[in-house]
């Protein structure tokens, strides 16, 4: 309840930070900037050095990469068909593509399933969303926002992304113990992400603008949250016959909110900040109620 409490505190917040003007417009950036240098590598390292390795959850960690893109090739589809701006599009690739396993998806888990499946959300977060984030989400990324990008560019814009350093050097140094100092900071540095980053999505989010967005809005929520999750479902289930909590678990975190560091990253390349403000703002509480109804329904599988 704590975590959930936190989300609406810091999204409130930066609403109200906007509104009484004591913060200059270019507070996202700046806390854009500390995110994607500070807090997301030190969650990285932390976690990817923690993580145990278990070939049993390769469909956990294929939720993700699946999610995304399904979530490619429909919004890819529905830009070519409808025309809508490449800017919207990879705004709706990007942060309906990607879920919020982590702060959002591990107290779920918690509430709903019991703490001894949140191994698996951390399978689902790790190897699944963050990493994705940080190689396909980037590529969407720089993509989208420039029309154009060269193999090149992309491979350097991929190994000069912080957190997909970060990952790299978790990777090497997993055989290597961690003092307790160490844990400590890396735990401080990346608790500092979700605050952060819901501050700088409520000091960007204008509900006055959804009449707008109301169709683009729609449609990624209703992928994000019901459509998606749907066909991995209907993939892990009616195609592989995979049944058992670890399933329910995967499935459950592939209906989680947008993930709130995607929409991050679509800010900061500028796709469309008032679309992923509202998705990442209206998404996150709609959630708790699609979550009880996706429960209640894996609770049969």
């Amino acid at each position: 309840m704590a975590n959930i409490i936190l989300l609406v505190v810091c999204l409130m917040a930066g609403v109200g930070l906007r509104k009484n003007g004591r913060f200059p417009s270019a507070t996202p950036a700046a806390l854009n900037g500390f995110i994607i240098h500070i807090s997301l590598p030190a969650l990285s390292i932390l976690h990817i050095h923690n993580l145990k390795l278990d070939p049993a959850l390769v469909l956990t960690a294929g939720m993700a990469w699946l999610l995304f893109g399904g979530a490619w090739a429909v919004f890819w589809g529905a830009g070519k068909v409808f025309n809508i701006g490449m800017d919207t599009v990879g705004a709706l690739i990007l942060v309906a593509g990607l879920g919020n396993t982590s702060f959002v998806g591990l107290p779920m888990i918690e509430a709903y399933f019991g703490k001894e499946y949140l191994g698996i959300g951390i399978v689902a977060d790790q190897l699944g969303s963050f990493m994705v984030l940080s190689t396909l989400g980037i590529f969407v990324a720089t993509y989208y926002s420039s029309g154009s990008v060269s193999p090149r560019q992309m491979a350097r814009k991929i190994l000069l992304f912080p957190p997909f350093q970060a990952l790299i050097l978790a990777l090497v140094l997993k055989p290597v113990p961690f003092p307790g100092w160490a844990v400590t900071v890396l735990e401080k540095l990346g608790s500092t992400l979700t605050p952060l980053a819901l501050v700088s999505v409520g000091f960007q989010l204008q509900f006055g603008a959804m009449r707008t967005e109301l169709r683009t809005l729609s449609v990624g929520l209703a992928y994000k949250l019901l459509v998606g999750p749907a066909l991995i479902t209907l993939l892990y289930v009616a195609l592989l016959g995979a049944t058992g909590t670890v399933v329910q678990v995967t499935l459950f975190e592939a209906a989680m909110a947008p993930m709130i560091t995607a929409g991050i990253i679509a800010i900061d390349h500028d796709l469309n900040p008032r679309l992923v403000g509202m998705l990442v703002g209206l998404g996150i509480p709609l959630s708790f109620v699609t979550l009880h109804f996706w429960h209640m329904f894996l609770k049969g599988i």
